[in-house]
């Protein structure tokens, strides 16, 4: 982040819905804390982080959770919207670190060499694949573990600590332990909360679920995110209070959270 740099962690839900969701955004989320760190880029998201006034070419890091378009397809316009910004219009970004798990260089690589414009940015472009293992952007830890999601594709949840303050993010998972041991404490989890728990859906988490994993983790926070139309039709905050004792948020597009 440009200027003093924050003593908070602050959480902005650039998209709380799916891929073709009627009311909200694709997956995206916006963490400042001393850096601006975008967590997944679905579409729709680019234009809710204009809305936010936060600038967009002072984003240092893209951390995506999997490759599913839903996560992903508005980094292509980010990306292209930054080589006009440095190309054509003068502008000046830092270097740009994108950060997933296991095939995010290939993929990564094969994008910049086959979009048009993509191979020769103006300012340096860093892939980094992670797994379990916690590494510091500035002063902020991130852990990323592994989660379950669908056969045959790498995914990660992230695990970000600023200052004594934790967030942490599902992605696109199902019920697992390593969910469970990402999120124990936190001060604020976003869980994938696709379906309500009584019209429980595959791949994903429903209300229940996302309960569960709040009440055996201890945190202090939830949030219900990720939410799939037929999840906007019951009262999805009552059932994942079957579970989960504690404070409950339904995510909306540009909510922000102060942790």
């Amino acid at each position: 982040m440009s200027g003093a740099v924050s003593q908070t962690m602050r959480l902005t839900i650039l998209g709380s819905g799916t891929n073709v969701h009627p009311a909200r955004a694709a997956a995206g989320y916006l963490v400042q804390t001393d850096h601006t760190l975008l967590l997944d880029f679905g579409p729709r998201t680019l234009m809710n982080l204009i809305k936010t006034g936060v600038d967009r070419h002072q984003v240092t890091h893209i951390l995506f959770s999997h490759f599913h378009a839903d996560h992903f397809s508005d980094f292509i316009t980010f990306f292209f919207d930054a080589l006009i910004y440095t190309k054509h219009e003068g502008g000046r970004r830092p270097d740009l670190t994108l950060i997933g798990p296991r095939g995010t260089t290939s993929l990564i690589e094969s994008i910049m060499a086959t979009f048009p414009s993509f191979s020769k940015p103006p300012f340096r472009v860093h892939i980094r694949e992670v797994e379990g293992r916690s590494f510091r952007i500035g002063d902020t830890i991130v852990t990323p573990k592994p989660v379950v999601h669908v056969p045959d594709l790498n995914c990660v949840g992230y695990r970000l600590e600023y200052r004594k303050k934790t967030v942490v993010y599902s992605g696109d998972a199902q019920y697992c332990d390593n969910l469970v041991r990402m999120c124990r404490e936190a001060d604020v989890a976003v869980l994938d909360c696709s379906f309500p728990a009584t019209k429980p859906g595959p791949v994903h988490m429903h209300a229940g679920d996302c309960g569960r994993v709040a009440r055996e983790a201890g945190v202090g926070c939830l949030v219900l995110s990720h939410l799939y139309p037929v999840a906007d039709r019951e009262d999805v905050k009552a059932q994942a209070a079957e579970e989960y004792g504690g404070r409950i948020r339904k995510g909306t597009d540009l909510l922000a959270i102060q942790i």
